[in-house]
């Protein structure tokens, strides 16, 4: 039975340009998308507009902050000369960020039965998640729509965290944008997505987030020793199928004769590229275990230390947790040996990926282009990924559009030198 996982992601806004790029994309403003296969124009009317913005977004954002804004200009009248800023000079010199982008999605099986008022009931929910979970005011939300135009309908929330903090040094509260005071950290953005959902599944949906019952304080040892042996299990199997699809992958790539170069073009056996989507498969699946791994890994500490404050305890429960947590430190250390063996695996289908951009067919290129968007879309590539992949080949608009990866990114004509010449790339 295919799980559906309820996937919660925030992405740092950094620049008034950035926040550009991302309304044009998130509004359909962009001519680009009548190229891209993954975005279609004629459902575009479907959108929903969950927190409406009628002009651009840097517009709006400046409409959000303008009293941040006057008490901007108003310090700088008194500030030197050579410190002065613009309101914008100083956001985007800054490290701090400007907005945030909340994305809300689930797997592709998720929405197959939904029709658009269904969608819209799940997608308040994620809103009411951005309100009473991560505490948010409706005025700080400058944007949310969800974009029925694609594969999968996804909320993009634009917000921006403008509070009035205390300043020690002028004694005075003044304006800042500051996305900690919403999510600290990664721990922090952890605890929200258990917080996402739950108020999913309250509310009804079928959604998985890590192990089952996982909060439940007295879980039984022979529930976890059962869940460690089918992890144990499944690393194993997984890990082996892995290693033979890749060893033949390798062996394949080192010895064939089928993949001839010249100046325009290179030609992918097609057995070839079908022991590639094998290992990506694979690889995908092993990178499914790690949330439950670690989950199981935390539990068990977690059941150790509570018996470890115990006066009176029971000489046989003790052995028995000790034994499961050295067990669970062992499955941790082969599951951090198989991230590694698989960030090595993931550099090379970056390799791989980039080589057929730049010298394969256009039925290669397009097959390319779609399993590089499906690996940003489910978080396993991020924009640095799509940069390096896409950058100075004829597919970098498509996926630059697609991952709203600013244009001062692109490449330039004097970039494109030997670091873009297939001949010198292994793959």
């Amino acid at each position: 039975m295919n799980l559906n996982y309820a996937i919660f992601r925030s992405e740092p806004i950094y620049t008034i340009n950035d926040l550009a790029q991302i309304g044009s994309h998130n509004k359909r403003e962009k001519k680009a998308y009548q190229s891209n296969p993954d975005i279609k124009l004629e459902l575009t009317h479907n959108n929903i507009e969950l927190v409406p913005l009628t002009e651009k977004y840097v517009k709006g954002f400046y409409n959000l902050t303008k009293d941040y804004k006057k008490e901007h200009d108003e310090r700088m009248k008194t500030e030197r000369e050579d410190r002065k800023k613009t309101f914008k000079q100083m956001l985007d010199r800054s490290n701090n960020v400007i907005a945030d982008e909340l994305m809300f999605t689930a797997t592709n099986e998720f929405f197959k039965n939904m029709n658009k008022d269904d969608i819209k009931e799940w997608a308040d929910t994620c809103m009411e998640f951005v309100y009473n979970d991560l505490g948010y005011k409706k005025e700080q939300v400058l944007h949310a729509t969800v974009h029925m135009d694609e594969k999968t309908p996804h909320v993009h929330c634009v917000v921006v965290p403008l509070i009035k903090k205390y300043d020690k040094r002028t004694n005075t509260e003044r304006y800042t944008i500051s996305k900690k005071q919403y999510i600290r950290d990664k721990i922090h953005l952890s605890e929200l997505q258990d917080k996402y959902h739950k108020r999913l599944t309250d509310k009804g949906y079928d959604l998985e987030r890590g192990i089952k019952g996982s909060d439940r304080k007295h879980i039984k040892i022979k529930e976890y020793k059962r869940i460690n042996r089918e992890l144990e299990q499944k690393i194993n199997v997984r890990s082996d199928r892995l290693t033979k699809e890749f060893e033949e992958l390798d062996k394949k790539m080192g010895s064939s004769k089928n993949v001839p170069f010249d100046k325009k073009h290179i030609l992918i056996d097609k057995d070839i590229f079908d022991t590639m989507n094998k290992v990506i498969n694979e690889s995908k699946k092993i990178k499914e275990l790690e949330p439950k791994i670690k989950q199981v890994f935390n539990e068990v500490n977690n059941y150790a230390d509570s018996y470890k404050s115990l006066e009176k305890e029971n000489e046989n429960i003790k052995k028995e947790v000790k034994s499961l947590k050295n067990r669970n430190e062992e499955l941790e250390k082969e599951n951090r040996n198989l991230n590694s063996f698989i960030k090595y695996l993931f550099d090379r289908i970056k390799e791989f990926f980039r080589n057929i951009l730049l010298k394969g067919n256009e039925k290669s290129k397009d097959l390319a282009t779609q399993e590089v968007k499906d690996y940003y879309k489910y978080g396993d590539f991020q924009q640095d990924d799509i940069i390096d992949i896409a950058r100075g080949t004829s597919k970098e608009d498509e996926l630059f559009d697609y991952a709203y990866i600013p244009d001062y990114h692109k490449a330039n004509s004097e970039d494109i030198g030997d670091d873009f010449d297939i001949k010198n790339t292994k793959i």
